[in-house]
């Protein structure tokens, strides 16, 4: 059975997974690593959600706040043998009515053009491209995402 549960950045699953994905990321992101890294810190995220299956940790999930009406969707991650069984959709609805409970109507988000999946993921959860925001404007490898919360 699936156990999803709220938190913030300092669950050590969370942090353990975290360290999962950035290695993942070393690799796909080659040389333009550092510079997405640094917008990745994990210290100002407090609204985590880790997923459970038999008391492991094998999903996670955060956000932070964009603007007045919109979250940031960061730090998505399933351990690649729990792929494919809808878990990072659940961590997705999650977060999105979680941003919907604190009164936010649309979450964004940046994913790299290289991690296919992600892409897949994000367009099959309604998510819609919208020009690169902030730091990540001129980076060809990134796709930003917007979503209206319902």
């Amino acid at each position: 059975m699936l156990k999803i549960l709220r938190t913030n950045s300092n669950n050590q699953d969370f942090i353990n997974l975290v360290k999962e994905l950035d290695n993942y990321l070393k690799i796909t992101d080659g040389d333009e690593h550092d510079f997405y890294n640094q917008f990745n810190n994990i210290d100002v995220l407090k609204h985590v959600v880790v997923a459970y299956k038999n008391n492991q940790a094998i999903a996670c999930g955060a956000f932070k706040p964009f603007n007045t009406t919109s979250v940031e969707i960061k730090r998505m991650f399933t351990k690649p043998e729990f792929r494919g069984l809808n878990i990072a959709s659940s961590i997705l609805k999650k977060l999105e009515l979680w941003a919907l409970e604190l009164g936010y109507s649309y979450s964004v988000l940046e994913t790299g053009i290289r991690q296919v999946e992600a892409v897949g993921f994000y367009k099959k959860s309604n998510y819609k491209i919208i020009p690169n925001y902030g730091q990540y404007k001129n980076m060809e490898n990134s796709l930003c995402f917007k979503k209206q919360l319902s």
